[in-house]
């Protein structure tokens, strides 16, 4: 049915109701994500809480790179030889342990700096493969005029889990402790089981072939095809590379902004509170045909966003606003210029969803998923390095201020050196 007036301007939701199995999938990686954020926040308060520093914070992203970047691989392998479904649920599982014991040292009182470590590098590890699988699956379950609403509908996922994920957290820390905290998480990630386990059984279609070197140096052939695909994959690294400032939330909220952990929960809410509008408002998105350009534009909006977060944490450094311990004016400032970071990335996000499922044949889409949850996950891993050190190196606002300029010259330069990547039609998708 054609959508008028208001609605053609709203997110499309017909994925909830067109697709059982998918709405089930939906709303349980919703609780599950919003419980993993609260894990994700309260490890960094937790590691800052025991060293006080922002490099030891920014290497809890760091130290799990290597080993997401492999499950993502091997996951993405395994989702294009076996039964989708079951390569999901035993990653879950491996992350649900993970978790569960993390809260168990918090109540025990024996964490350490090294377990929080090891304990966030195998939760990021098997969430990757969960996160590969879960995307090759979508298409399965939607016809393809549905992918960009599905890819919207992941915004108000992302948006809901970060936005009141991370409040939460700050919350829940400053007042309940870290060992509740990661309780929550253990009783919300049950919800992701109930999801999977009632999809259906989802062998890959085509040419299988098992995980190893050879199926490995067959997605990479075809990835060396596949330009527009590529070009999103270095679009993507290098506004995360260069934009993500998370890991200094917990020191500008202890040092320059005030209010310690819930300024910490609110910058990281605002993020999650664009993308959540831009979901939202998602509707004129889906009939966007140029999905290159759409690309392009939104993360050249996204770096000067950054780059305007660089300029409030400027004045705060300068004493400007300043009122008492905390600086109400620019930690409100910055949760604009943050919420327009948040919504740019999620429509650049949905546009190279839609031409991920749309472009990939089904044969490779479990390959070519894992190395776009690799991109996805471990740009912010390579921008907490470039943040944290940088930082250390300097001082808190450069990072995002230098980062958002970089990232405005470095799109406009690639984009248009490549005229293919300009020219994609979402009508023809070519990957």
């Amino acid at each position: 049915m054609k959508r008028t007036g208001l609605a053609r301007h709203l997110i499309d939701v017909r994925p909830l109701t067109t697709s059982a199995p998918y709405a089930r999938m939906w709303i349980g990686s919703t609780l599950a994500g919003l419980g993993g954020q609260l894990t994700i926040v309260a490890v960094m308060l937790h590691v800052y809480a025991l060293t006080g520093s922002d490099f030891a914070v920014a290497m809890v992203a760091v130290a799990g790179l290597v080993p997401m970047v492999l499950a993502g691989l091997y996951g993405g392998m395994l989702a294009d030889a076996f039964d989708r479904r079951m390569v999901a649920l035993v990653a879950a599982c491996i992350t649900f342990a993970s978790t569960a014991l993390l809260a168990a040292l918090a109540w025990s009182g024996d964490e350490t700096v090294w377990w929080l470590y090891a304990l966030s590098i195998v939760n990021s590890a098997a969430n990757s493969v969960v996160m590969a699988t879960k995307s090759a699956i979508t298409p399965r379950l939607l016809p393809r005029e549905l992918l960009p609403a599905a890819a919207a509908l992941n915004g108000v996922t992302v948006g809901i889990m970060v936005m009141a994920g991370p409040a939460l957290a700050g919350v829940l820390v400053a007042t309940a402790g870290y060992a509740w905290t990661y309780s929550i998480d253990v009783v919300l990630m049950t919800s992701l089981f109930l999801g999977l386990w009632t999809l259906p059984r989802l062998r890959p279609e085509g040419v299988i072939v098992r995980p190893g070197l050879d199926s490995l140096r067959d997605g990479w052939a075809f990835l060396r095809r596949a330009r527009n695909i590529r070009m999103q994959y270095l679009l993507d690294i290098i506004a995360m590379t260069f934009g993500q400032p998370l890991a200094l939330f917990p020191g500008i909220g202890a040092v320059l902004l005030g209010g310690g952990p819930v300024t910490t929960g609110i910058l990281t809410a605002a993020v999650a509170a664009g993308a959540f509008l831009s979901s939202l408002f998602s509707g004129p998105i889906g009939r966007v045909r140029r999905h290159g350009v759409g690309i392009e534009r939104a993360i050249q909006v996204y770096g000067g966003a950054i780059a305007a977060f660089g300029l409030v944490l400027v004045a705060a450094a300068l004493g400007w606003f300043t009122g008492g311990d905390v600086n109400v004016v620019l930690i409100a400032a910055a949760c604009v210029v943050l919420a327009v970071s948040g919504a740019t990335d999620n429509v650049s996000a949905i546009f190279r969803s839609t031409m991920m499922q749309s472009a990939v044949p089904d044969t490779m889409r479990g390959r070519l998923q894992g190395i776009f949850v690799v991109v996805v996950a471990g740009g912010p891993r390579i921008g907490a390095l470039y943040a944290g050190s940088l930082a250390t190196l300097t001082t808190l606002w450069f990072p995002p201020l230098l980062g958002g300029i970089v990232i405005i010259a470095l799109v406009g330069v690639l984009v248009r050196l490549s005229p293919g990547f300009r020219a994609y039609d979402a009508l023809h998708p070519v990957p």
